[in-house]
């Protein structure tokens, strides 16, 4: 073993030390800030009743205008042909497709539903709801319109958008809260909560269409004390013939910001009244969807309470026999997204493996096929029992639609949305490297060498840390701040580190990092280094940054406190202090698993031996803080803590506050001006000239 493991070694040595990413004289471009964000996106595909068509979205964001656009178009699946179905100006968004029938389709736009044939006749507002709705579906079956919407206590929609108006009128604008949660992600608790609705959509005898009585599932649960806190709903599924629906939703309590408690409900549409189904498990349960036939239904579900990265089994239960069974129980990996094969005896599941988002067909008796090994599937819908339809992309290439023969196990791409943007543009492959770490575990990185590489010069070097913790970085293309192929392109041979508590590498090398927030993942990220910069030469070591988000950043705080190695750090929406970060944060579920209570003894021990904060004085690196007002997972405190800090004691620092934004960046505007701070910022302190103009 030890041979074969020195042969790999010298094998990857001798590939990443003599490959060219690009020929010197290349008259490809790099991939700079306007170009990024002027790239479309697009959306999950919707195949059509008779499996011959598919629609899908296409977003993207308009400097010029400084508008976002979305609009849908429509695949011929055996010809390839794309028709677009509507307006595609900046500023005009349509959303949410979905089939009337096989001719007919219908969206959201500027708060209506409209319906529209595909032969793009003059589309007909069919529902024009008093507030907002989404996630909205039809069965023409049961002509069964159902969609989610926020509403009072114990109103209807109209009744709901006139308190609207009236709380907008109150002469003061307290908020009074007497149970958690008081706030959640980005909003504060309001008497609105999501419920999913469902109605019968018809028209009457002038050919105008019209919505029977309303079903509030929600409605139909039992009452709580707290209307705070009361239940909420915003995932759900429909059988295919409209018979059945089942939702998922947190019970009301007193302790909802410490139970990771996710139910799944199952009810009638004709006769609703709703049963739990998973009343002996008290995990999180997600992604309900119905099989093709409707009868079955499976969803994802977590089984140990309080730990909201626990190991997703996949539960199927049969309506008729109203038994649930666990499939592939003793699958190490945790899938994050299912959808039904055709066949209804099997599975089609996305789930990360080491640094992929591969695809894999699971049966109802456990058995398992990997039916793809590279890149990154986001989605995947069933066409027939042959094929289906996927959102693929890898480091260099952005999504696009691809068909998966499921038998043949071969793909073929079908869109091009970014074809003409990216033509003239060099994007970095990603390859990856394993080393020893922390424990003696392998463990997995990506590393992307820059823009114009020769293998003769020195360059900088980025390290991205990922968040989570328990996430990973993959062979995918990202849209966020955090695509490895901006700061590749920005001159940085860029590295990724796939550290202890990451997703993908078994649930074990997932749950190691409790208690251990400052300690393994620390170890892997100085192991890889050490083994990045001691094999590749054109690394120069005096010239390196690292960079990351959420518990990223809280690895750039615990960095700044335990090594001098690097030139400059950024930190976007990192945690300084797990004690008041414990306080301020919105889920208490997380820290309360990962670390512990701040008012228990042991609990308090573990948080101050993994608390940036206790570092302080160690922290000498200039550092780039960037905040979003309305990020409730790490309070803004915790950033402008950190800032005051390394100001007070003289230390060259700088905050991006973003008033507007929450844990993310999700403003195109935005975003152009959080990656000219980065890269300005790294550029400035590694004294590297970027191959295009930053500012």
């Amino acid at each position: 073993m030890c041979g074969l493991w020195m042969c790999l070694a010298a094998m990857l040595l001798y590939t990443l030390s003599t490959t060219n990413a690009l020929e010197l004289g290349s008259n490809k471009q790099p991939l700079d800030i306007k170009t990024f964000h002027s790239l479309s996106r697009i959306g999950t595909p919707l195949v059509s009743p008779n499996q011959q068509l598919a629609l899908f979205t296409t977003s993207y964001y308009s400097e010029e205008a400084n508008k976002n656009a979305a609009y849908i178009s429509c695949l011929n699946i055996t010809t390839g042909n794309i028709t677009q179905l509507t307006d595609s100006s900046p500023g005009t968004i349509a959303s949410n497709p979905l089939w009337f029938d096989d001719q007919t389709i219908g969206y959201l736009q500027k708060g209506a539903l409209y319906r529209q044939s595909l032969n793009q006749s003059e589309p007909i507002i069919v529902f024009q709801p008093p507030v907002p709705i989404s996630n909205v579906a039809f069965r023409k079956e049961q002509n069964l319109l159902t969609f989610v919407a926020s509403v009072h206590p114990n109103c209807s929609l109209e009744e709901s958008a006139i308190k609207r108006v009236q709380a907008a009128k109150k002469p003061d604008t307290a908020m009074v809260f007497d149970n958690l949660w008081a706030r959640h992600w980005n909003e504060w608790m309001t008497m609105e909560k999501p419920s999913v609705f469902s109605a019968r959509l018809q028209q009457d005898k002038d050919q105008n269409w019209k919505l029977s009585q309303m079903t509030n599932y929600a409605e139909l649960l039992p009452s709580s004390p707290d209307p705070l806190t009361r239940w909420s709903i915003e995932d759900y599924t429909v059988s295919p013939s409209g018979e059945h629906l089942a939702f998922i939703t947190r019970q009301p309590s007193e302790n909802m910001t410490w139970s990771t408690n996710v139910d799944v409900y199952l009810t009638t549409t004709f006769n609703p009244h709703p049963r739990l189904l998973t009343g002996r498990v008290s995990g999180a349960a997600s992604a309900p969807v119905f099989s093709w036939d409707g009868t079955k239904l499976a969803w994802l579900q977590m089984e140990t309470p309080g730990y909201e990265s626990d190991i997703n089994r996949i539960y199927v239960y049969t309506l008729s026999t109203r038994e649930t069974i666990a499939i592939a129980y003793d699958w190490g990996l945790s899938p994050h997204a299912i959808s039904w094969a055709r066949d209804n005896k099997s599975l089609l599941a996305v789930v990360g493996k080491q640094g992929r988002n591969i695809v894999v067909r699971i049966g109802l008796d456990g058995k398992r096929r990997e039916l793809t090994s590279t890149g990154s599937t986001t989605a995947i819908r069933a066409v027939n029992n042959q094929t289906a339809l996927t959102v693929y992309s890898q480091t260099d290439i952005s999504p696009d639609l691809h068909m998966l023969d499921l038998q043949r196990l071969t793909t073929k791409q079908l869109t091009q949305i970014n074809r003409k943007a990216l033509e003239n543009v060099h994007l970095s492959k990603a390859e990856d490297f394993w080393f020893t770490g922390a424990r003696g575990d392998r463990v997995h990185g990506w590393i992307l060498r820059p823009y114009n590489f020769d293998r003769r010069q020195k360059y900088p070097l980025a390290l991205m840390i990922h968040g989570g913790p328990q996430q990973a970085s993959s062979q995918g293309f990202s849209f966020s701040q955090w695509n490895p192929n901006m700061y590749a392109s920005a001159g940085f041979v860029t590295v990724q580190i796939n550290f202890h508590g990451s997703q993908g590498y078994g649930q074990n090398f997932t749950n190691s990092i409790r208690h251990k927030w400052g300690d393994y993942p620390y170890e892997d990220l100085m192991r890889g280094l050490d083994y990045v910069t001691s094999r590749l030469k054109f690394v120069d070591t005096q010239r390196m940054v690292a960079l990351g988000g959420s518990f990223g950043g809280y690895m750039v705080n615990w960095i700044n406190g335990h090594t001098q190695r690097f030139r400059a750090l950024v930190s976007h929406d990192g945690k300084f202090s797990t004690i008041s970060g414990f306080y301020g944060t919105d889920e208490l579920w997380f820290p309360e698993w990962d670390l512990g209570k701040p008012w228990d003894p042991n609990g308090r021990a573990i948080l101050e031996e993994n608390n940036p904060e206790r570092f302080a004085s160690s922290f000498k690196t200039p550092t780039l803080f960037i905040q979003g007002e309305h990020d409730f997972r790490i309070p803004a405190t915790e950033s402008l803590g950190a800032w005051s800090m390394l100001r007070h004691r003289g230390i060259p620092s700088r905050l991006v506050y973003f008033p507007d934004e929450d844990h993310w960046i999700n403003h195109g505007g935005n975003s152009i001006r959080w990656y000219t701070e980065v890269l300005d910022w790294i550029t400035k302190w590694t004294n590297t000239t970027a191959p295009y103009k930053i500012r």
